[in-house]
């Protein structure tokens, strides 16, 4: 609900600040006193296109700020929460900055943002009439989600947009996976070759660094040899006479000799000694072990040099890393194996996109039927409005247009939803915002709302003139409406009409005064003798008559 509006120096307005409340609120005022500048002021803080000529002459920025209560459910909290944006209580205030030089700011409580964020939150909080060209009732992109909402068909349809993803998915894996066939099939030489080529070859993971060793090694082997040898001769002695075996052995068997005099600690040191002479048999072992190793494998070397550089060469050819390999003989091999399959995976897929295609498309035939019936309900309510309203002559419909290609179809469904009138007897129904006229319009739009009260609830609605160029009954039954649909939410009217007037809850008189140097736009809320008297001008014109305030208080008392 907007709960106040704060302008400064826009047009003719210097500084205004009003408090709103729920219900019908009215405004009225002379014609030229400004009560556009209000909703143009208004469209500003949410986001309409902004013009340096709404400054204030002399002024050198241009500021609006609104004020809005939003519950814990709102829906405006998640589009904040996409952009996080923060908000510590219950009130939104959402405030635009204007400079002469035509650079605008945005903000939502005191944080910058883009106007794109502006537009966002304002389709959740107002609905004006002069937007509905682009937002609001004469959308026909809104039309479908209005229906479903009037109809509570909006599980079925959520259902139905669930199936079509279903139906999608499916049908995009079976279409890539037909594409990789025929790709398949067009390289199946080529495939047969790289396959065959990878399975002589049959290379393993971590080979590359296993090669690598080996080949080192045997790159290397005169030098290995001679250092096995020699650290194999330091210990066995074999070129001085006496090896660290000897040495090891005779150190233990002269401590031997004192064993039983010297306590724990000469048995200490003969387990050291018992210890160093194993690990200098296992060094012995493994050092012969090597060199008979590079002995044995000596008549390799050309094999694994070759192995070596095979596997280097066929990674290039595929543009990857040698350990990669076995990968890509894998994924080369499915490929053969989906074509030498005759195709049966892909068979699956397309029975699989099939069932999920009927599946949509028989929810989204009985979303269809229930669309047809609610539209019916919809066309009979708003069409029992219209003959108060004076559009006694025209006729409301809802069209639903099938989508015979299946290209066509969509999450929301196998039809288009528009809302159509015709003005006249005979005529051909057509779009709302090209068949009425300015003041047809608005009453349409009011029947509208009317039936369609509970589809969003959350939003103020301001209508601009919705009693343009009617009077009298016609002009009663737009208060009455107007007073039904502000029940339970806020509606802000601009209005001429007394009849309209004196249906308000709370009524704001906008009005022009000059000192002499400048015209302002001042508005002020009436009490109830200030609203009698305001109702009276509006009956009778300039000179206010005691039979227009007596007039004027049957109408509020009728009200």
């Amino acid at each position: 609900m907007l709960r106040s509006l704060a302008i400064r120096d826009v047009v003719l307005i210097h500084r205004l600040q009003l408090e709103f409340t729920p219900g019908l609120c009215a405004l009225t005022g002379e014609t030229g006193a400004g009560k556009s500048i209000l909703l143009d002021s208004l469209g500003l803080a949410l986001g309409n296109r902004a013009d340096s000529g709404l400054l204030r002459p002399g002024a050198d920025q241009a500021k609006v700020a609104a004020s809005f209560d939003i519950s814990d459910s709102h829906p405006v909290r998640a589009v904040l929460d996409d952009h996080d944006v923060e908000i510590d209580d219950d009130q939104l205030v959402m405030r635009r900055v204007l400079s002469k030089d035509g650079r605008g700011r945005a903000y939502v409580n005191d944080q910058p943002v883009s106007v794109t964020l502006l537009r966002r939150l304002a389709d959740h909080l107002v609905e004006i009439q002069g937007q509905f060209e682009q937002r609001g009732l004469l959308n026909q992109a809104n039309h479908r989600g209005l229906l479903d909402a009037y109809g509570g068909l909006q599980d079925r349809a959520r259902q139905v947009a669930a199936r079509y993803q279903e139906w999608r998915t499916a049908l995009d894996t079976y279409r890539s996976a037909q594409a990789e066939l025929e790709q398949a099939q067009q390289d199946e030489a080529y495939l047969r070759h790289e396959v065959d080529e990878l399975d002589q070859l049959q290379p393993a993971p971590g080979e590359e660094q296993q090669l690598a060793d080996q080949r080192n090694r045997l790159m290397n082997a005169e030098k290995l040899v001679d250092a096995f040898n020699a650290a194999e001769a330091e210990l066995t002695g074999s070129e001085q006479g006496r090896g660290a075996e000897d040495s090891l052995a005779g150190a233990r068997r002269a401590l031997e000799r004192i064993a039983d005099q010297g306590g724990d600690d000469i048995r200490a040191a003969l387990d050291a000694l018992d210890r160093a002479m194993s690990e200098t048999e296992d060094a012995l072992a493994r050092l012969r072990s090597l060199s008979s190793e590079i002995e044995l494998d000596s008549g390799r070397q050309q094999e694994i040099e070759e192995r070596y550089f095979a596997l280097k060469d066929l990674a290039r050819k595929h543009g990857c890393e040698v350990d990669a390999l076995p990968d890509v003989h894998a994924r080369l091999q499915e490929r053969l194996n989906a074509i030498d399959s005759g195709g049966e995976h892909l068979r699956e897929l397309a029975d699989t996109a099939e069932q999920a295609r009927q599946t949509f498309h028989a929810d989204a035939q009985a979303l269809s039927q229930a669309r047809a019936a609610a539209a019916q309900r919809l066309d009979a309510a708003i069409n029992a409005e219209l003959p108060p309203l004076k559009l006694e002559k025209a006729t409301f419909k809802t069209r639903l247009q099938p989508l015979e290609s299946e290209e066509d179809w969509g999450p929301n469904g196998i039809e288009r939803v528009s809302f159509d009138v015709a003005t006249n007897p005979g005529a051909s129904p057509g779009p709302l915002n090209k068949i009425a006229s300015g003041g047809e319009l608005s009453r349409f739009l009011l029947a509208l709302k009317v039936v369609l009260a509970q589809v969003s609830p959350e939003r103020s609605l301001v209508f601009d003139e919705v009693d343009s160029g009617i009077g009298g009954a016609a002009a009663a039954a737009v208060g009455d409406r107007l007073a039904r649909l502000s029940q339970g939410r806020q509606l802000l009217v601009v209005t001429h009409s007394p009849q309209v007037a004196a249906r308000a809850d709370h009524h704001f008189r906008v009005a022009k005064a000059s000192d002499g140097e400048a015209t302002v736009t001042d508005v002020s809320q009436l009490s109830q003798d200030q609203r009698r008297e305001e109702i009276a001008r509006m009956l009778s014109g300039t000179h206010v008559t005691d039979e227009a305030r007596a007039a004027a208080a049957k109408l509020m008392g009728a009200a």
